[in-house]
């Protein structure tokens, strides 16, 4: 499978093409980040692919929504805490600025992280960080997907 899902993150996980979901939810899909500096970020994707934002969802499917997020970042904590006991705690961000489709951001931190960086936003670190390519998803988070998607089915319901 090529890279072209990227493209149509939200599009490729209705058809089953989007290699990152973790799991489908009530309002949209828990997909692993392409990104692991910070192990088990993980992102809520709307399967609404017109939705910009959480106000253009009718106040049910906004609820839904918003219960997923927190249950996609319940099940990181989890599967982060019992994975590193230097983990801290999840920090929840629905922001919108880059991409044009609503999705929430779960990033678990951590008590090894850098002192300058550890109670900034994310958003803070350095552009390497984005881009190196040994914080790149890849079969090495196989376990971590499992750990995490595990806890997404035993919140279920």
């Amino acid at each position: 499978m090529t890279d072209g899902w990227r493209m149509d993150r939200i599009g490729s996980a209705l058809r089953g093409e989007n290699p990152a979901v973790l799991r489908r939810l009530d309002a949209g899909f828990a997909v692993i980040g392409d990104v692991q500096f910070l192990p088990g970020y993980s992102v809520l994707l709307t399967d609404e692919p017109d939705v910009q934002r959480l106000s253009d969802l009718p106040r049910a499917q906004r609820l839904a929504f918003l219960a997923d997020m927190e249950r996609l970042g319940e099940a990181v904590e989890r599967a982060c805490r019992r994975l590193d006991s230097a983990f801290r705690r999840v920090n929840l961000e629905i922001l919108g600025n880059t991409d044009g489709f609503l999705h929430a951001h779960v990033w678990p931190r951590y008590e090894w992280e850098s002192a300058d960086l550890v109670g900034m936003p994310v958003w803070l670190y350095p552009h390497q960080r984005w881009s190196d390519e040994q914080f790149a998803l890849g079969p090495q988070h196989d376990a971590l997907r499992a750990e995490i998607g595990n806890e997404l089915d035993k919140l279920a319901g």
